[in-house]
């Protein structure tokens, strides 16, 4: 099983769904990454905004942000997922940096000059 990374994805449903099938659209995609082995999944509801241009004449959107650890495959599936859907305006998912534990740091010391 490849190793989970940490991923954010931001993505935008359309504005006329009303909050009962909004919530069913983010826990459709919550229950996806689940099956797909993701882990540590926090959602967060950005709600509706205004866009700086119109995505398939729509000009507001609900912003939806999900972070979480899954392994590549997962991404795969979940974009697929949300390329076919109508209430999907548009998404992203980033890979987030990895903190490194082990990183090593440079420490700088001051040598103290007695004057003579």
């Amino acid at each position: 099983m490849p190793k989970p990374l940490e991923y954010e994805t931001m993505y935008i449903l359309r504005p006329d769904l009303g909050e009962e099938r909004t919530d069913a659209e983010v826990e459709k995609y919550r229950e996806l990454l689940l099956e797909q082995g993701a882990t540590d999944l926090d959602i967060q509801h950005r709600g509706k905004r205004r866009m700086a241009y119109e995505i398939r004449k729509q000009r507001d959107g609900v912003y939806i942000q999900m972070n979480y650890q899954a392994p590549g495959t997962a991404i795969a599936v979940m974009e697929r997922n949300m390329k076919i859907s109508e209430n999907v305006l548009r998404y992203l998912t980033l890979r987030q940096p990895i903190a490194q534990a082990n990183a090593t740091t440079t420490v700088t010391t001051e040598v103290a000059t007695e004057e003579a």
